[in-house]
């Protein structure tokens, strides 16, 4: 029988009763020599007891195995959790590549990082993980990698084994690494000779961090991106006081929060701005910001003009539907869809026009100075863009979101040439009625950017 026991960090209050008994239970005892001064009042009297150097950790397991073939009670010790950077792993791996028939166990023990966790008071709060720094049998490169990705992953970070007489320079290398993923202001703790005498912690931050202060005695934890320091504690909020948009209203929200903090490079003002977050929020798709296009100060404009009561006139049901009921109602705002007035069905039977574009004729004579919103067809922004030529129509704005194969070009050139009118398009054969609703409820809301 094995047992790989845990001593947690050295003080005997550390040591749990599991611990207590398999060590005082043993026959044989194996370990690091160092690690006996702190278990000598459990050992048994009659026990064998064989120290051994750091080095020597595949031969210790070799000297287990040889004693618990002879049926002999063997503990095998460490300090900390015995399976965390420790014994366990080289005791298991030596019994399963022999194949042998021995009654194997882990102790476990109060890891140093789950010590220094707690000396320091939370800062174990959210994902956390630990990488040895010891490169005697992992490849540097291996240890680079997981480096990087445990920064750019911002996980609170535990290093073992980080410095030592020959191993001088990767905590340095380490610290550089952080740097291009952390701010300077990232608090690092130094936890030295955790739960002994000589215990000693040092809290600073990533940039003033000095790696001569470590040594091989040492476990040094960095803070995540959201960690602070109070009073001398490390604190990593696990999200309690932040919880998750629950209602219509703030998921909405924090869906233009995320937009914003992730939005490409671009030149559009504060008000056009808005409006690309309203699409990219309709569309989930970031490229859209590149699509949409507006004379100067449009979304400015429409914002005074809708605020004010005035009149939407759009081309097709599906527009209407997808402007938000309660600014409509909020405003006192009309919006008119005249696809299916009867009116509309005569003239565009007598004029051989189709229905949207008779619509928007029929709409450009009751409402000449609306905002017309154009979300489906081409022939609709067509007879506005040609009315506004000819100098029979001058509406407030225009909005042209066609979409489709046909006319769909020919309709968006046409609204770029004018000047004199405010107007917003999704350019190429993009947009549809959902982005012409979305162009109008940014200009309901432009209060609300907060850019």
């Amino acid at each position: 029988m094995i047992k790989v026991v845990g001593l947690g960090p050295g003080h005997s209050d550390y040591i749990i009763p599991m611990a207590t008994q398999a060590i005082s239970e043993a026959t044989v005892v194996i370990g690091y020599h160092y690690y006996f001064q702190f278990i000598q009042h459990l050992v048994h009297p009659d026990a064998l007891c064989i120290g051994k150097e750091l080095s020597e950790e595949e031969k210790r397991a070799e000297i287990a195995i040889q004693h618990a073939l002879e049926g002999e009670h063997v503990v095998v010790i460490g300090s900390g959790d015995a399976s965390i950077y420790a014994m366990a792993s080289i005791v298991y791996q030596k019994v399963a590549e022999q194949a042998l028939d021995i009654p194997i166990e882990t102790v476990p023990g109060i890891s140093a990082f789950i010590t220094a966790g707690s000396k320091l008071g939370a800062i174990l709060g959210h994902d956390f993980c630990c990488i040895s720094l010891s490169d005697l049998m992992t490849p540097w490169t291996t240890i680079e990698k997981r480096i990087r990705a445990a920064a750019m992953g911002d996980f609170v970070t535990g290093l073992y084994n980080p410095k030592s007489k020959k191993r001088y320079w990767q905590l340095q290398t380490l610290q550089r690494i952080y740097l291009e993923y952390r701010s300077t202001e990232t608090p690092v703790a130094i936890c030295k000779q955790l739960g002994r005498t000589e215990e000693e912690i040092k809290i600073t931050t990533l940039g003033d961090f000095d790696v001569n202060d470590v040594d091989m005695f040492c476990v040094v934890l960095i803070g995540n991106s959201q960690t602070f320091n109070y009073r001398d504690h490390l604190i990593t909020p696990r999200g309690y006081l932040n919880r998750k948009p629950e209602t219509g209203s703030e998921i909405q929200q924090a869906s233009f929060s995320e937009i914003t903090n992730n939005i490409p490079q671009n030149t559009l003002e504060k008000d056009a701005l808005w409006a690309a977050i309203r699409c990219i929020h309709t569309s989930g798709d970031y490229e859209y910001i590149k699509y949409l296009k507006t004379s100067e100060q449009a979304i400015t404009i429409w914002h005074k003009y809708l605020q004010a009561g005035g009149t939407i006139v759009t081309d097709v049901t599906m527009v209407q539907a997808g402007i938000t009921k309660g600014y409509i109602s909020k405003y006192n705002n009309k919006v008119v869809c005249l696809l299916n007035d009867p009116e509309t069905l005569k003239l565009a039977e007598e004029e051989g026009l189709t229905r949207t574009q008779a619509g928007i004729k029929l709409a450009a004579k009751k409402y000449p100075k609306a905002l017309f919103v154009i979300g489906n067809a081409p022939t609709a922004l067509i007879e506005i863009t040609d009315q506004i030529q000819e100098g029979t129509l001058s509406p407030t704005g225009v909005i042209g979101a066609p979409v489709g194969f046909i006319n769909v070009i020919e309709s968006k050139e046409r609204l770029k040439t004018i000047t004199e009118i405010p107007y917003a398009l999704i350019t190429e054969k993009r947009g549809g009625s959902n982005f012409a609703a979305a162009i109008v409820n940014a200009a309901f809301t432009l209060e609300q950017a907060k850019l």
